[in-house]
């Protein structure tokens, strides 16, 4: 930061104190003003903010130290400086322990504020620079896709803001593709850790024995190939979160050291003797049916306790139709963007294809048609033919197990035929108006 684009103000009750040092800043390139006791200065600051603020201890009325509490409780982030006498030295002492930078002994040497004020504006720079870091990381780490307005996906958003307030350790169970990871990174984004890092492990990626070396690290000559001393995940995730993808697919003896860890937070690298400790919150995900595992002997019923703390769970994208449009949009304007293409919707019967296909491969699924059909397009709006589904060629709805979830889809064509007219809708439907009102409350759609 600049001296030009500090403000400074100065308190102090005696004119050639203030005269002196305004002209002393003024030359620095500071933007200065000056006020001669704490009513006054109160005063400019619903005007404005300052960087800093120099301020004598003993003036009339209101002192510098009830003065400096006062501005501390307006922002803690001015940087306050106290300009005393000798003899007050000793209450310059109490300021300081009480939140202020630093302090200035009258006469004042130049050579001492031209010290004190430079690293006063560095350490200014430092907190400006913190605070825009802090908003640009809050900015990239919200998830934004994370669409929806079903009754399903508003109840997992609710709890997602309730457990992302506590450090509890939360499961989010779902099938593959409906965005488990997203949640992960929101319950993170959300919680006091989101300045330090979420560390994702797809423990289905990795062999065992490469699970192990990824997770706790290892020191150089720990195995054959570790030419180098590496950090794990453990320690990579410190202060932060550790996000366990696909959990289910840890093997017995990874699941045993694992507990250990969850239990103790303590670890050592493959290859050390030294112990460390290490700091996070966990969350994981699976779509297997863990407590089946556990009754099969194939995954540890006191593992799946320490993790089953909170559970999530995200209903498939077929238990939420009314989203499938919302998801659509939100795709197509992405890839719109990045692709550089005038793509501005879809047509009437690529819609309909939308909304009557099952998709087994839920969101994840939504998201790469859409993705492929902006590949292929050439024109404005995407065609039903640019749509890469195994769909019925007379446009029927898949196959359902149930007489209700029959009724949920045929309900939802009636409603984006009339869009969304209820009175139509009913009167195409053969029911009364409550009685379809009853029914969208029903179906949450």
């Amino acid at each position: 930061m600049e001296a030009r684009y500090v403000s400074v103000l100065i308190v102090d009750d005696e004119y050639s104190v203030r005269d002196s040092l305004q002209r002393w800043f003024k030359s620095y390139g500071c933007q200065v003003e000056t006020a001669a006791d704490a009513t006054e200065a109160l005063n400019k600051f619903k005007e404005q903010s300052w960087d800093i603020v120099l301020l004598d201890i003993k003036m009339p009325g209101m002192d510098g130290i009830e003065l400096q509490r006062r501005i501390k409780a307006i922002d803690d982030n001015i940087i306050r400086i106290m300009i005393t006498a000798f003899a007050t030295v000793d209450t310059a002492v109490l300021a300081l322990k009480e939140g202020a930078y630093d302090y200035i002994s009258k006469p004042i040497n130049p050579a001492q504020l031209d010290h004190i004020i430079r690293n006063a504006i560095e350490k200014r720079r430092l907190i400006s620079e913190a605070a825009f870091l802090r908003k640009k990381v809050d900015e990239l780490l919200l998830p934004d896709e994370i669409i929806g307005e079903s009754s399903g996906i508003r109840k997992v958003l609710e709890m997602v803001g309730e457990v992302a307030k506590t450090d509890a350790t939360v499961m989010i169970r779902g099938e593959s593709g409906t965005g488990k990871e997203l949640i992960a990174r929101a319950i993170h984004a959300n919680s006091k850790r989101r300045y330090f890092p979420i560390i994702t492990i797809n423990c289905g990626a990795y062999p065992e024995g490469l699970l192990e070396s990824e997770l706790f690290g290892h020191e150089k000559g720990a195995f054959t190939g570790a030419q180098f001393t590496r950090k794990g995940k453990l320690e990579l995730a410190n202060n932060g979160t550790l996000f366990f993808d696909e959990i289910g697919n840890v093997g017995m003896k990874m699941q045993m050291d694992l507990l250990r860890v969850l239990e103790t937070k303590q670890f050592s690298r493959l290859g050390a003797e030294k112990v460390s400790s290490t700091d996070f919150r966990v969350i994981s995900a699976t779509n297997l049916d863990l407590e089946q595992a556990v009754r099969e002997g194939k995954f540890r019923e006191d593992l799946y306790f320490r993790l089953n703390v909170f559970t999530l769970s995200l209903p498939p994208l077929r238990e939420r139709p009314t989203d499938i449009s919302l998801l659509a949009g939100h795709f197509l304007d992405k890839f719109a963007k990045s692709m550089n293409k005038p793509v501005g919707g879809f047509s009437e019967e690529a819609m309909q294809v939308l909304l009557n296909y099952h998709w087994p491969g839920n969101v994840r699924e939504l998201r790469n048609v859409i993705e492929r059909a902006m590949v292929i397009t050439k024109e404005e709006i995407i065609k039903a033919a640019e749509l890469s589904l195994p769909f019925h060629a007379d446009g029927g709805p898949p196959e359902v197990d149930s007489l209700e979830e029959a009724e949920k889809l045929h309900i939802l064509r009636i409603l984006n035929k009339t869009n969304r007219n209820i009175t139509q809708s009913a009167e195409l439907l053969g029911i009364e108006r409550a009685t379809l009102y009853n029914k969208i409350k029903k179906y949450g759609i």
